[in-house]
């Protein structure tokens, strides 16, 4: 059976952009409150027994590079 884990989730401003940050066990969904289309954003996950702790820099990084890959016009990750 799947041990069950606990969520935190916090809320931070990148750049101007809200994000809801949601870590659950060895997940991290961000969630681009801010942004053009409703229910956007992305996850990491991390493989093994360690559960996802990395500084709010980590974060912060993550969601800048992020931004950066967003298409101005459609407020997407361009498709490959």
């Amino acid at each position: 059976m799947a041990k069950k884990h606990s969520s935190t989730s916090e809320t931070i401003v990148v750049d101007g952009e809200r994000f809801r940050i949601t870590i659950t066990g060895q997940e991290a969904s961000y969630d681009w409150l801010s942004g053009p289309n409703k229910d956007y954003g992305f996850s990491l996950s991390v493989q093994g027994a360690t559960k996802f702790t990395f500084p709010r820099e980590f974060h912060v990084s993550q969601i800048k590079q992020f931004l950066a890959d967003i298409d101005p016009e459609t407020g997407y990750l361009p498709e490959d």
